[in-house]
């Protein structure tokens, strides 16, 4: 079992009032390269939404969740704005926590949503006299609990549209560099992701399902997972599909990406199309996914990831990685 002290939730933080924008997308992209034009367009996406990303909030409303299940002070801190997790982490070490769960808000395997956490943690915990260890849960795409909160959501979305909706389960898009390069022994970001959705579904009656893409950034030369999300749209349109249920399976709360390019992106195409379409809510703070956190706090101790799990290299891609 854990034997935690603290459990602090992770997640990747986002702006909370128009002029913090702009310096939170150079808090993600520092060092990578990317052109100042492609901030200023995704700058563009927050402000159309009065410069607040959901994530924050919706941090908050999971933490009081946790508070009222689990039995440990719970924190919270963020890998690109405030809390940032080094502040949070010498929280912790002042109040004498020693050892603690850290959940990062990612399911899968990949370098953005895993060894980039391991890194974020492990920088925050050498830059704190005293910190204490923290240790990161497992992943948990398939597991009951998540699974259980997005069936959930797409059953209610499949209410709105019709029982003959299409699923279509949707993630962020990565390069092809990096999803090779997912998990211990490569893929693992894909097929996990497909193995998330392919549970929901059953759950939801049906083994018909697409697994499709979102939120595609960085040189066009550079190749990325395809389809992305409008494109399958039209395609489905051209088979003669009506109506769709879109699954955003690859984001735990409601990240800008969904609001902006499932939200207003999407079904702008879809409306363009005369396509019936919800979209179902992330797992936010269902009930069985803040069981789940509890759960994977209290099992076995999480094997650690190997050396060269989904590392890249020193050539990172240029690219807006998943935003707040």
């Amino acid at each position: 079992m854990g034997n935690y002290d603290a459990l602090v939730v992770v997640s990747f933080g986002g702006p909370e009032r128009p002029e913090d924008v702009l310096p939170f997308l150079e808090n993600v992209v520092r060092g990578r390269g990317v052109p100042r034009e492609r901030l200023l367009a995704v700058e563009a996406h927050y402000q159309r939404f009065g410069g607040v990303s959901p994530i924050n909030q919706q941090c908050r409303e999971l933490v009081a969740a946790l508070e009222g299940v689990v039995d440990v002070p719970v924190y919270w801190g963020n890998r690109n704005w405030h809390p940032y997790l080094t502040d949070t982490v010498r929280q912790m070490a002042a109040d004498g926590v020693r050892r603690a769960a850290a959940f990062a808000t990612a399911a899968t395997s990949s370098y953005s949503s895993c060894r980039q956490y391991i890194e974020d943690i492990a920088r925050a915990t050498r830059e704190v006299q005293d910190a204490p260890r923290l240790v990161k849960l497992p992943h948990f795409y398939d597991h009951p609990g998540f699974i259980a909160a997005m069936t959930d959501r797409t059953r209610a979305a499949l209410d709105e549209v019709g029982e003959d909706a299409r699923l279509v389960f949707t993630a962020h898009s990565v390069p092809l560099s990096m999803a090779a390069k997912s998990g211990p022994r490569g893929g693992a970001y894909e097929a996990e992701l497909r193995a998330a959705s392919a549970l929901v579904a059953q759950a939801c009656g049906t083994g018909d399902f697409d697994l499709v893409w979102q939120s595609r950034s960085g040189p066009p030369q550079v190749p990325w997972l395809e389809p992305d999300v409008c494109d399958h749209l039209e395609e489905l349109h051209a088979q003669g599909t009506e109506a769709v249920v879109l699954v955003p399976i690859g984001f735990v709360s409601d990240h800008m990406e969904v609001r902006y390019d499932l939200d207003l992106e999407a079904a702008a195409k879809a409306a363009e199309l005369g396509l019936r379409l919800a979209r179902a809510g992330t797992a936010g703070t269902h009930p069985r996914f803040v069981s789940m956190i509890k759960e994977l706090m209290d099992g076995p101790e999480p094997v650690p990831c190997p050396v060269d799990c989904c590392v890249i290299g020193s050539g990172r891609p240029a690219r807006t990685p998943p935003t707040g």
